[in-house]
């Protein structure tokens, strides 16, 4: 009988939303054959912002009125003080309005509440809301009948003054209403806004109009890149664009996604990374060059991988990793200072501190530090492999000591990074594109950042000679024959760039989204991406 009632429940509400879009296409018929179709209005006079429009008034008021203090109402009667306080609002109020500021302002309607000849509305803008007040004898009889007709979600224009209530809040008072744009579905009701998190990610234009927090997440990536932008230039930084489609993805450790390309008659890739074009460049003799752009990389989706993403690359000859973890260095505190106001932050309610010096460890010294054990004293791939058996840690056949030592870190360290830090000096085994350090031929010379135990970015003193490069793709190329699905390709081409001549050069790569889920304390970067990628319905 519960079931019976839930399905007959369900099936009143649909039938109560068909007839309401119903109603608000019957309204736009109505219009259309009065011939105030918003549909044909081309463009409108948006002279200001909502916060554009009260800062203004404050601003003009605090000129007007000057320090004038609310009235004493000490010792009077609750009628009296009321009788002191309204005649001090309409005072206030006169002197205003006989200086007034006018305003033309254009949004969505979210509030609208009819009282007779007069009315009330909330319209958002892009920057916030503002109330409306909306009277019969200022726009009109025709103008305000159209306007008690209209619905929750409708765009307007409207050109008025701005003065304050009695109860303090900024306003508009409107003289010209424009109906801009008719909405023919229904908004999610406006107390909880939009809750459903898939329904979030699939709607997003419905999500950043009903959730102020996640316009104002978008709102601050879009303020992240613009600096990261600033911070660049200052360094001297050309930004350059390279191929999306190419015929070997490299650059990285991953499964790209395959098409054709029909002009050319040639499977292509898609670019699972910007390195190898950009190393090309330094050989071209750009010497300071970086990319923002979308890879794509066909893996899973989690909390903090989307197949496709934005990632950011440079490089810059003559300097190595250590001057790469400079500009990281500097570059994270900057960004926090512009974006988020100090270098201190918050995720998930752990401080995390980007003022102080990062620390520094090696991807040895992490897991001697976690695990007590020394791989520096590990002289065979045997023996690593019995201590990965020893610890339950999975591996194959094929991995060497490098890999074993990588699947330790991941296992053991990682977990414990959550204040800045730079791990660096990996296997060589792992670092295909990386210049070994000359001090120990089995490591090479690159760290990655690691906060909140997240992989921030990665970056090497680039490999830069071709012989060397060489026998290292041929054994990448071996691992793709042994079944390594995410192995780096022989790219002639990149090595007759590095047979050119390529100078010492430090290179790195940045996750944009992890950095922006960073500092916006987002939980999922689906949460930063406004289109993230979702399975079909």
């Amino acid at each position: 009988m519960a079931e019976q009632n839930n399905a007959k429940g369900g099936q009143a509400k649909e039938q109560d939303v068909n007839q309401l879009l119903k109603v608000r296409r019957e309204k736009l018929a109505a219009l259309q054959e009065a011939g105030k179709d918003p549909f044909v209005i081309t463009k409108y006079d948006q002279t200001h912002h909502t916060t554009d429009a009260k800062a203004l008034y404050e601003e003009h008021e605090a000129k007007i009125l000057g320090d004038r203090k609310a009235p004493d109402t000490t010792g009077l009667s609750e009628e009296e003080a009321r009788d002191v306080i309204n005649n001090d609002y309409n005072e206030r109020r006169a002197i205003m309005d006989a200086q007034p500021i006018h305003v033309s302002i254009a949004g969505r309607m979210l509030f609208k509440r009819v009282m007779g000849k007069a009315s009330f509305c909330n319209i958002q803008d892009r920057d916030g809301r503002i109330q409306v007040y909306v009277a019969k004898d200022a726009i009109g009889e025709d103008s305000y009948a159209d306007f008690k007709k209209s619905d929750i979600g409708d765009i307007f224009g409207i050109k008025g003054y701005v003065f304050r209530t009695k109860t303090g809040e900024i306003s508009i008072h409107a003289e010209e209403i424009t109906l801009l744009s008719k909405s023919l579905q229904i908004l999610p009701e406006k107390f909880h806004g939009l809750t459903d998190t898939d329904m979030r990610y699939r709607q997003r234009y419905v999500d950043l109009i009903m959730n102020q927090e996640s316009k104002e997440v978008f709102i601050k990536r879009s303020k992240i890149i613009k600096e990261i932008r600033n911070f660049l230039a200052d360094r001297d930084f050309m930004e350059v664009e390279t191929p999306m489609l190419v015929a070997n993805a490299g650059g990285a450790a991953a499964r790209p996604f395959e098409t054709h390309y029909n002009a050319l008659d040639e499977d292509v890739k898609l670019r699972i990374s910007l390195e190898l074009y950009l190393k090309r460049l330094i050989v071209g003799g750009l010497e300071r060059v970086y990319e923002i752009g979308r890879v794509f990389r066909n893996e899973g989706v989690d909390t903090r991988h989307n197949p496709e993403f934005t990632l950011m690359e440079l490089y810059q000859a003559y300097t190595d990793y250590e001057g790469m973890m400079e500009l990281t260095e500097s570059m994270f505190r900057y960004l926090a200072e512009k974006v988020c106001g100090s270098t201190k932050i918050s995720y998930n309610g752990i401080e995390i501190d980007l003022g102080k010096p990062f620390e520094r460890l090696t991807m040895n010294d992490a897991i001697k530090k976690y695990t007590g054990i020394d791989f520096d004293t590990v002289s065979s791939d045997e023996e690593a492999k019995a201590l990965a058996k020893e610890k339950g840690i999975e591996y194959e056949e094929r991995h060497t000591k490098g890999d074993i030592i990588n699947l330790f870190f991941e296992e053991f360290c990682e977990e414990n990074l959550i204040q800045p830090t730079f791990i660096m000096d990996h296997p060589l085994a792992i670092s295909p594109l990386t210049k070994k350090k000359p001090s120990d031929p089995e490591k090479v010379e690159r760290f990655e950042l690691f906060i909140n135990t997240w992989e921030m970015c990665n970056a090497y003193s680039e490999l830069n000679d071709p012989i060397d490069q060489r026998e290292r793709f041929a054994q990448q190329d071996a691992n793709a024959a042994a079944g390594d699905d995410e192995a780096e390709h022989t790219d002639e081409d990149f090595l007759n760039a590095l047979e050119i001549g390529m100078p010492p050069t430090g290179g790195i790569g940045y996750g944009i989204d992890r950095l922006v889920m960073l500092l916006t304390d987002s939980q999922a970067i689906r949460d930063v991406l406004l289109f993230p990628t979702l399975k079909s319905i």
